[in-house]
């Protein structure tokens, strides 16, 4: 839940403060949101691993785009925490590193902000054939 706390808003981080114009806040969510994308698109990664909860919403129709995500906001630098799940055959420190190399390349090029860490927790191996 985001509190109005002065002129900025909890879980958000200021982007651009122009006394003339007025200031620009990204909030966590849209970054995970980022991070959760550009992860996706790397050849290896199955899915985004929820926890319990997101999974159970997930069956009742309430689907959340950056499950798996944890973004950590720190002024001017963004700590990612990633849950994953791969394809069976990948080379999974090679694919982490693209994700990481990728997620970090997605967030400073699409908010200015300094992606200090991307750090990647393999939840699970998918076997499935689908490719």
């Amino acid at each position: 839940m985001e509190k109005a706390v002065g002129n900025t808003v909890e879980n958000t981080v200021v982007l651009k403060n122009d006394e003339n114009v007025g200031a620009v806040q990204i909030a966590d969510d849209v970054v995970a949101m980022i991070a959760s994308l550009a992860a996706t698109e790397v050849n290896g990664v199955n899915s985004m691993a929820g926890n319990i909860t997101n999974e159970l919403m997930a069956k009742v129709g309430v689907k959340k785009l950056t499950k798996g995500v944890r973004v950590d906001l720190e002024g001017g630098s963004v700590s990612v925490d990633l849950a994953v799940t791969m394809d069976y055959g990948y080379n999974i420190p090679a694919t982490c590193q693209q994700v990481q190399n990728k997620v970090k390349s997605a967030i400073e090029n699409m908010t200015g902000l300094t992606c200090s860490n991307v750090n990647i927790r393999i939840a699970g191996v998918s076997m499935k054939k689908d490719k």
